[in-house]
Formats: C-alpha cells, sequence, structure tokens
C-alpha cells in the first residue's frame, strides 16, 4: 500500500477514508495534492477489500478551502491549460471511479475544494460547511471541472450567479438548491457517509457501477439514454444478476459477488 505526501489513507471495515492532510493551509490543493488523490483513488478502486470511498479535509476548519494560489504565479497561458487539464483529469477520476465516493465536507469547500466535492458521486456537509467558486477575484474562473458540473447540480441560472459575483453558499443552501446530499453536525459527518455506503454495499457492486457510468453520461441529450442502455444491457452479462432475481423469488436476501 502507498503512502502519501499529502494524505491520509485508511481502509477499515470495507471503507476508504482518504483525508487530505495540510490544516495548516486549509487543506488547499497543490500539485502534490491533486496528483496523490489520484493516486489514492486509483488504489482504493483496484483494493478488492474496499466497498466505498469517503473523501475529507483534516481540522475542523476545511474540506478544502482553494488552489494553493502561490503556484499560479508566472503561469503562462499554457502553463495554466496544463495544470487545470491535470485537475480535471484527477477529478474525472474520482467522477468515473466505479465505487461509491462521497465527499465528507467538514467547513470550507471553496474554488478546487467545491471542485473535488462536486466530482464525488454523494455530498454530506457539516452545519459550518461554505460552497463557492470565487476565482473571478483572482481573475480566474474555475478549471478543474468547476463551470461544467456546477451547472448540472444547481442549473445554469444560479450556477452563472455564484461564478460571476464570488458568493459563498451556506450548508443550508447548498441543500436547498440540490448540491449537497444531507447536513449533519459535525460529530456525525463520517457517521452519516459511512451508513450510506454500508446501505450502498448491500446491493450489487456490478449494478453500483453502471448506476455511476450511465448517470456520469447524463448532457440533456440522446447521448445519455444511449448510455443507459448499453449499461443496462451489461447488467444481464453479470452474476450478481442471476444472484438478484434468484434471491428475489426465494425470498432472502442476496449476496452478491459484484461480478
Amino acid at each position: 500500500m502507498s503512502t502519501f505526501e499529502t494524505l491520509k489513507f485508511e481502509v477499515k471495515d470495507s471503507i476508504c477514508i482518504i483525508t487530505i492532510n495540510r490544516p495548516d493551509r486549509l487543506n488547499a490543493l497543490n500539485r502534490q495534492t491533486v496528483q496523490d488523490i489520484g493516486e489514492a483513488i486509483k488504489q482504493a478502486k483496484n483494493d478488492k477489500s474496499v466497498s466505498g470511498i469517503i473523501i475529507t479535509g483534516e481540522g475542523p476548519k476545511a474540506f478544502v478551502a482553494g488552489a494553493d494560489i502561490k503556484e499560479f504565479m508566472g503561469l503562462s497561458g499554457d502553463q495554466g491549460k496544463a495544470m487545470a487539464w491535470s485537475g480535471q483529469e484527477v477529478f474525472q477520476s474520482v467522477e468515473d471511479c466505479p465505487k461509491p465516493v462521497i465527499a465528507a465536507i467538514n467547513g470550507f469547500a471553496l474554488g478546487g475544494g467545491c471542485e473535488l466535492a462536486m466530482s464525488c458521486h454523494l455530498r454530506v456537509a457539516t452545519e459550518n460547511a461554505k460552497f463557492g467558486q470565487p476565482e473571478v477575484n483572482l481573475g480566474l474562473i474555475p478549471g478543474y471541472g468547476g463551470t461544467q458540473r456546477l451547472i448540472r447540480y444547481i442549473g445554469r441560472t444560479k450556477a452563472l450567479e455564484l461564478m460571476m459575483t464570488a458568493d459563498m453558499l451556506s450548508a443550508q443552501q447548498a441543500l436547498e438548491l440540490g448540491l449537497v446530499n444531507y447536513v449533519v453536525p459535525a460529530d456525525n459527518l463520517i457517521a452519516k457517509c459511512t451508513e450510506l455506503l454500508n446501505v450502498i454495499k448491500t446491493k450489487s457492486p456490478a449494478a453500483i457501477a453502471s448506476v455511476i457510468a450511465a448517470a456520469n453520461q447524463y448532457d440533456g441529450t440522446q447521448k445519455g439514454f444511449e448510455g443507459e442502455l448499453t449499461e443496462f444491457g451489461k447488467c444481464f452479462t453479470t452474476e450478481d444478476i442471476k444472484e438478484g432475481i434468484n434471491a428475489f423469488i426465494e425470498k432472502r436476501k442476496p449476496q452478491f459477488a459484484g461480478r
């Protein structure tokens, strides 16, 4: 198992907890952190003992309070684009992970932090959490997928307002807009994420992977329906569907193998 310079990585009871460990910088994303997140997701995805993943931040103040701005200084246009491409690639690997990934948002989720949270499949926030894409304050725009995912989750009108004003959302506002699934007290954050993953792991892992793959193809066009057809058909090639149907007929709980 790899060790990471900027992360804590723990597997317990089939759940992998990835903790961004830069509390002195409010867990700001630098190049190394982004790289470590990509490697940690890959490791968790390939670990057969892992059924689900939680991503959180160290300390009580921040999930991720943004990017490490010092790394932006002196970049050319091409270098800025390359940095964004690297971040998009890693965050897409989070979204494409066939195992459920939950963001446990324990404070500020701003800029790249909001983008990381949105790349996860589900989001649970503490009552003090704050969300925003304040990049215009720096003369920038979101570059790790934020302009696309924020519209997907809360709609174009509100997303454009937030990205152009740099205003922050409270946890309750994020809940009302559909950006997060639950808002909980801080001492119940990981427990709530674990509860959700423990429910999901009783379902067919093959079907969960297909749900993620199909949902990720949603773009408001026929492409999403075609993706659903492909994943629906794929389910009929698995052992899990046989077990699920037999268990239903036999009135027992299914024992899914994930294949």
